[in-house]
C-alpha cells in the first residue's frame, strides 16, 4: 500500500506548529462534517463527533472488506477539527448557548462522494446515531491563514490568539474573519487540562 500517511509527520506543518504565530497557505481538502448549534460540552456535540469518528474509521478499515476502495493507501485517522462563529454576534464569547459550529475530520483522497454514501449506510447500520444524518462530505479551504499551537484550556485561547493578531499587525497581515478554526491534537477526557493541545486558525490578508 506504499508509504503509510501520518499527519503529524506528512503535514507537520499544518498539525504541529510551534506555539509562536506563523503564517500558512492551506490548500483544499476533503472532510466529513457535521454542523450544529450551542455548548460544544453538551449531548449533542459529544454524538456528532461520535458520528464523524465511526465514519472516519470505517472508512480507513475498508481495506479489510471485499471491496477495497480504489487508490486505498494506509494512514492515521486525522483528528477533529472545528470552525466556529457566534449566532448573535451582540453576545458576550463566553455564552458558548450562542456558539455555531462545523465539526469535521479530514479524509484521505481516495474517498469519492459515491464512496461516502456507501460508507454513510454501513454505518446506520452497524452504530446506529442520529447524528449520521447530518453528516456531510466535501471540500474546503482555509487558504492565507495564522495559525499558533495553543497549549492549555480551551478557556485560554484568547491568550493565543491576542499573540496571533499582534504577529499579524506586526507583519502586515489582516485578520480578514471573526470565524476561526480549531484542531484537537489531545483527547480533554483524558488529558489535563494544562496539557490540552490545539491548533488555532484564522484567515489573513496581507495589507
Amino acid at each position: 500500500m506504499g508509504t503509510k500517511v501520518e499527519y503529524k509527520k506528512t503535514y507537520k506543518h499544518m498539525y504541529l506548529p510551534k506555539t509562536v504565530p506563523v503564517i500558512i497557505d492551506v490548500p483544499k481538502m476533503s472532510y466529513i462534517m457535521i454542523s450544529g448549534t450551542g455548548d460544544p460540552n453538551g449531548d449533542e456535540f459529544a454524538l456528532a463527533t461520535e458520528a464523524l469518528y465511526s465514519l472516519s474509521y470505517a472508512v480507513k478499515m475498508s481495506y479489510k472488506s471485499n471491496e477495497v476502495p480504489e487508490g486505498y493507501y494506509e494512514y492515521t485517522v486525522f483528528p477533529l477539527e472545528g470552525i466556529w462563529d457566534l449566532i448573535d454576534k451582540s453576545k458576550p464569547v463566553q455564552d458558548k448557548s450562542n456558539y455555531k459550529y462545523t465539526i469535521m475530520i479530514r479524509q484521505p483522497d481516495f474517498l469519492t462522494e459515491n464512496l461516502f454514501e456507501k460508507f454513510l449506510e454501513q454505518t446506520k447500520k452497524k452504530k446506529p446515531n442520529p447524528y449520521l444524518e447530518k453528516a456531510i462530505f466535501g471540500e474546503l479551504t482555509d487558504g492565507l491563514s495564522c495559525q499558533i499551537m495553543h497549549i492549555g484550556p480551551f478557556e485560554n485561547e484568547k491568550e493565543s490568539f491576542n499573540k496571533m493578531e499582534f504577529f499579524c499587525k506586526e507583519n502586515g497581515y489582516i485578520r480578514t474573519s471573526k470565524i476561526h478554526r480549531e484542531i484537537y491534537l489531545s483527547d480533554p477526557r483524558r488529558t489535563d487540562a494544562q496539557k490540552l493541545k490545539t491548533v488555532l486558525r484564522f484567515p489573513v490578508r496581507q495589507q
